[in-house]
């Protein structure tokens, strides 16, 4: 099953999910790591390296750079996310490579007990054969999204090694804090120079995604009144108990991620940090339709004046905030892109399919700030926890993908 870009994807993988980027929100930097700056540094290099054009890497951390087309047609842009997620350990990760997997068990060095089985993951009982990439148990891997850029990286070289193929103009873009919702800054959309876009952000193979979420992000401030807890009769209002009464207020049966699918939106509590006197609660709000992410919007309002209201001598603020919206309302005026990745799937043996992404990438604010960009598949599973794989054949693939696409870009 070897074939062309395997080697390099695989090394590329290997070299980036061992480079510490992790995002953290609370840190309000931009990017929100230093970490991150080494990655970008990194891509920054290589990209010099191989003879791209107009490398730079941006104030607002962003690396960017051309690959001159061959053949007139819409300059199109490739996004990939540098920063993996904050909800698992990430530091220290170790990569490795199963080759030619046959459907065993998959154990993790790091921790004997973890296991993952094809008996539980029908997607990895597909890729026997494959040889696949994974972290050694105590972190996540970080394919998502470090994929991605191995994937555009294999496009991008193997196009400047190859003007014999007919393609436009390509443009690349690597991003910081995709994982804590804070992205890019909106100077990307002018500065990127591209008729329209794609995030290479997805798992599933055969996905061309083109409507994600609508996301708005919320912030509840409780301040109670604090005295000591002996002489606190008729005098205390505890506000680690306010917060609980609001989150225990809101629907629990019927509107929380692990109770929702499909186009259900959600409310989410992401954290609780405080004490007694003072709570701050911090929660997500998602749902694909801008009259549902209203609704939820006005719900969280109206359970905190509640809880206001039963005990006046506290103060309750909820802070609401608009993070992406729906990248479909913008692409359903003009599917050019969605098609032309359609055909390229095809035209690599796969039958694209085309479902709402219960979440946001880069893409929707790009596509919101006038860049309509999808979301294409580089084939990661289990991502955000220490299980989390992916196939350097399915790597193959997409890559093959993108190219294809290249070249039917040229042909229109």
């Amino acid at each position: 099953m070897k074939d062309i870009f395997d080697q390099e994807l695989e090394e590329r993988m290997l070299r980036y999910a061992a480079i510490d980027s992790q995002s953290d929100e609370t840190t309000g930097l931009v990017p929100s790591t230093d970490c991150q700056w080494d990655m970008l540094r990194l891509l920054e290099q290589e990209l010099i390296d191989m003879g791209a054009s107009d490398v730079v890497l941006t104030d607002y951390a962003v690396v960017l750079a051309t690959i001159p087309g061959t053949a007139e047609g819409p300059t199109i842009g490739w996004l990939a996310h540098v920063d993996t997620a904050p909800q698992f350990n990430a530091t220290g990760v170790k990569p490795r490579v199963i080759r030619d997997y046959q459907g065993q068990d998959i154990t993790y060095p790091d921790d004997p007990e973890l296991i993952l089985s094809a008996r539980q993951h029908a997607t990895l009982a597909e890729k026997i054969g494959h040889d696949i990439i994974t972290a050694s148990g105590t972190t996540l891997l970080g394919a998502d999204d470090k994929s991605g850029i191995a994937i555009i990286m294999a496009m991008a070289g193997h196009l400047l090694r190859h003007p014999d193929i007919k393609r436009p103009t390509l443009r690349i873009a690597f991003t910081p804090d995709e994982e804590i919702g804070c992205g890019f800054d909106a100077q990307l959309a002018q500065d990127l120079k591209a008729d329209f876009a794609y995030t290479l952000d997805s798992s599933t193979m055969d996905s061309v995604i083109y409507e994600s979420f609508s996301a708005n992000r919320a912030v509840v401030s409780i301040k109670g009144v604090s005295i000591h807890p002996g002489l606190a009769k008729d005098k205390l209002v505890n506000a680690a108990h306010l917060a609980a009464k609001i989150v225990q207020t809101l629907p629990q049966a019927t509107l929380t991620p692990e109770t929702t699918d499909g186009r259900d939106g959600f409310i989410h509590v992401t954290d609780m940090n405080g004490g007694s006197s003072e709570m701050e609660l911090k929660l997500i709000l998602r749902d694909f339709e801008l009259d549902g992410l209203a609704a939820k919007d006005a719900l969280l309002r109206q359970v905190c004046d509640a809880v206001q209201a039963s005990e006046p001598r506290a103060e309750i603020t909820c802070e609401i905030t608009p993070q992406y919206r729906n990248m479909r309302y913008w692409l359903e005026k003009d599917m050019t892109p969605v098609e032309l990745a359609r055909g390229a799937c095809r035209d690599n043996g796969i039958d694209p399919l085309s479902v709402p992404i219960r979440g946001g990438t880069d893409g929707s604010r790009l596509t919101e700030l006038g860049i309509p960009t999808p979301n294409l598949f580089t084939g990661m599973e289990c991502i955000h926890g220490p299980k989390e794989w992916i196939s350097v054949q399915d790597m193959n693939k997409a890559t093959k993908v993108c190219i294809s696409l290249m070249q039917r870009a040229a042909q229109r």
